[in-house]
């Protein structure tokens, strides 16, 4: 006795015909991180040094990286971009901020908050430099 196969229904495709698997879509603790973005972007507008300059946040490693024009062109004389914070989600306990060391060409980590507010809150201020140099 053979198996019979019942009819099929036709199926709209969810990925790639060769088996390929899309990226995941960045989340983290059931969160979009581009909502994140979203919120760095917006409290950078707040910050207290260099307001003239337009930086703009990028996707890097699990978190997001702050990059600038360097119109101090205390790094780059040519007034390039340059690195300023990184913001990591901590396991859901809270966040990491990186400032950029250039002279090492390193990220050293400078604060640990319990929430991306109060870690932005202190990129914009930036009370001893660290950041907007």
């Amino acid at each position: 006795m053979t198996a019979l196969k019942a009819p099929s229904r036709r199926r709209r495709s969810r990925g790639p015909a060769d088996g390929a698997t899309e990226p995941p879509s960045p989340q983290a603790g059931g969160r979009v991180l581009s909502l994140d973005a979203r919120r760095i972007q917006n409290a950078l507008e707040a910050r207290a040094r260099y307001k003239y300059v337009h930086p703009r946040v990028q996707r890097e490693g699990l978190g997001w990286k702050v990059v600038s024009p360097n119109c101090s062109r205390n790094i780059d004389p040519q007034g390039g971009e340059i690195d300023i914070a990184w913001l990591v989600p901590n396991n859901g306990e809270g966040w990491l901020l990186f400032s950029r060391d250039h002279a090492q060409d390193c990220w050293q980590m400078r604060r640990r908050e319990a929430s991306l507010p109060a870690a932005l809150a202190h990129l914009c201020a930036d009370p001893d430099r660290e950041f907007w140099q």
